[in-house]
């Protein structure tokens, strides 16, 4: 591992958390800055070997820490056998937030939810609310059948606009979407749409300038790239448990500071829904962020005005 950046912290190692070895990435210029535990989407998509390219500036603040999730990353090369349920992701957080308060003494951890993190740190901050100092939700899942049902509905209508007759007929192929079953068929179609939405800018594009951004990474490995494939497989009963997720029945009482960043191109987890939610939210604190011109992976997109919103959010809570 390199430390090119002469960081005062830059640890990569692997946790005994709840029975296996996880992983984590620790990097900050301060002992004395607050610790961010960033959890990563997919599920089954460890965000570690992106860091580089998106993070640099937010250690000048926080010391941040990657946690590669069970069934993902660098823990599942670790650990191939040992798949994840959401019961025992948020078992394997809450010991990883006591790891983290005694190594760097902390009284509470400040939590970045992305994407499917997004929904593990909400459920966690309404059971443990006094382990978390402030929340903060990046490409937010509030219903994932509304994010695909929105998201579906806006890449037709830029495929119309567009009269893209080859990608109107990949649309009707996918028939009634996404439909009321989690079968390996809906795995299959959502695939699809992602490709879909991928070309019109919708959703995260899995294309050469990401893969090259992933080699870039000073923690990347080959391995990295088996884990990201046998994620889906190692995820499904997480994947079956997101299917059908919804946070709006739930009550929308926080005891935390809740702050939202999304992207304002974001369809793959669509911002109107998380913004219709937000409004609803009653907690000590709470404010709205939409970056313009970025997508799901809002943080890789606008990285200055993302930061800016994480300075913002840092000056209000020291």
């Amino acid at each position: 591992m390199k430390n090119k950046s002469k960081r005062l912290i830059y640890i990569e190692e692997y946790v005994s958390i709840n029975g296996i070895n996880q992983y984590l990435f620790h990097s900050g210029t301060k002992y004395d800055n607050p610790v961010m535990l960033f959890l990563h989407g997919g599920p089954g998509s460890a965000e570690s070997i992106f860091a580089h390219a998106f993070q640099e500036k937010w250690e000048d603040v926080f010391t941040v820490v990657h946690w590669d999730q069970r069934g993902s990353g660098k823990t599942l090369t670790k650990n191939p056998d040992k798949y994840p349920t959401i019961d025992l992701m948020l078992k394997d957080l809450f010991q990883i937030i006591q790891y983290l308060k005694k190594k760097y003494n902390k009284e509470k951890i400040i939590i970045l939810g992305h994407s499917w993190g997004s929904v593990l740190g909400s459920i966690f901050i309404k059971q443990y609310p006094e382990e978390v100092a402030y929340y903060i939700g990046v490409g937010q899942v509030i219903n994932m059948l509304e994010n695909e049902r929105v998201g579906y509905e806006k890449v037709k209508e830029l495929i119309l606009q567009a009269a893209d007759k080859k990608s109107l007929k990949k649309l009707e192929i996918l028939g009634d979407y996404p439909g009321d079953q989690f079968d390996i068929n809906f795995i299959k179609k959502c695939g699809k749409m992602r490709e879909l939405q991928g070309k019109y800018n919708l959703a995260v594009k899995i294309g050469l300038s990401i893969v090259i951004t992933a080699f870039k990474s000073p923690i990347f490995k080959l391995s990295d790239i088996f884990a990201l494939i046998k994620g889906a497989k190692a995820n499904e009963k997480v994947l079956e448990f997101l299917f059908a997720f919804d946070l709006k029945p739930e009550s929308a009482e926080y005891k935390i500071p809740i702050y939202y960043i999304l992207g304002g191109n974001d369809w793959q987890t669509p911002y109107v829904i998380a913004q219709e939610y937000f409004n609803k939210i009653n907690a000590p604190y709470k404010k709205f962020y939409l970056i313009p011109d970025a997508g799901h992976m809002t943080m890789l997109d606008q990285p200055q005005l993302f930061v800016k919103a994480l300075l913002e959010i840092n000056n209000k809570e020291i």
